[in-house]
């Protein structure tokens, strides 16, 4: 009596091993270089749209733009430090936490700007959260 035979060899099992890593050897990079090409676009839209719409609203309501020692905290909360906004109808933002950027570092806000020819200036430090390196990305580039 001839027995059935069930289950894959040990052979068999390495093929098909063999043959997902190198797939995903294939694979893998092409994601990885999507998911920083998606979290630069992420940051560039908060800094160039998001942010800026935010800011413009208060500055409506105000009169000014928050000094960079009131940040964009004052987006969500009405500053008490001097410039008081008289006019300020915040929040200004949908959450009540400030943004971060995608990799997790706050953006960076200044008024008045160091940059001439610009309202205010923020950025992003980019993936090395290293300020002033190739990486990032701001609103005057």
């Amino acid at each position: 009596m001839r027995r059935s035979r069930s289950g894959f060899t040990l052979l068999e099992l390495m093929l098909v091993l063999a043959i997902l890593a190198a797939l995903a050897y294939m694979a893998v990079p092409r994601f990885a270089g999507r998911a920083r090409r998606a979290k630069v676009a992420t940051a560039g839209t908060d800094i160039r749209l998001n942010l800026p719409a935010a800011l413009d609203m208060y500055e409506l309501d105000s009169g000014i733009y928050p000094t960079t020692q009131q940040g964009l905290a004052a987006l969500i909360e009405k500053p008490v430090t001097e410039p008081a906004p008289a006019g300020w109808d915040g929040p200004y933002l949908r959450r009540p936490v400030l943004p971060r950027d995608p990799w997790g570092n706050p953006y960076v806000y200044r008024h008045p700007p160091t940059r001439p020819g610009l309202d205010y200036e923020i950025l992003s430090a980019g993936p090395d959260g290293i300020e002033g390196t190739a990486d990032d990305i701001t609103n005057w580039e």
